[in-house]
């Protein structure tokens, strides 16, 4: 039983010692508002450009123009992709797909 007391009190001294906080640390304006606000938090970071193009880029693959859609569609058809060799892409998804109408 006193090797348990003594054990306690070895342990809530430990406790005390590491766990202190000191008013040093109170004083840093940290430890009111520990969250920066966007603009300050960017400030020390500079972004990187590379970075910056490949996010370009992918967001480019994302949102296509409606003629690369057109163009894209009309190279999955074979008949459509032979008539845009001779007549261009333009004509042959006119001619293959712009006749569709909904019911």
């Amino acid at each position: 039983m006193r090797t348990l007391v003594i054990l306690t009190l070895l342990a809530v001294l430990v406790m005390a010692a590491t766990c202190y906080e000191s008013h040093e640390s109170m004083e840093s304006h940290e430890y009111l508002n520990p969250f920066l606000n966007r603009r300050r938090a960017n400030d020390f970071i500079q972004s990187d450009t590379r970075l910056r193009g490949i996010t370009q880029e992918r967001i480019r693959e994302r949102h296509k123009a409606p003629q690369e859609h057109q163009r894209e569609l009309c190279e999955d058809y074979y008949p459509c992709e032979m008539y845009a060799f001779r007549h261009g892409y333009a004509a042959a998804y006119k001619h293959y797909f712009g006749r569709r109408r909904t019911k």
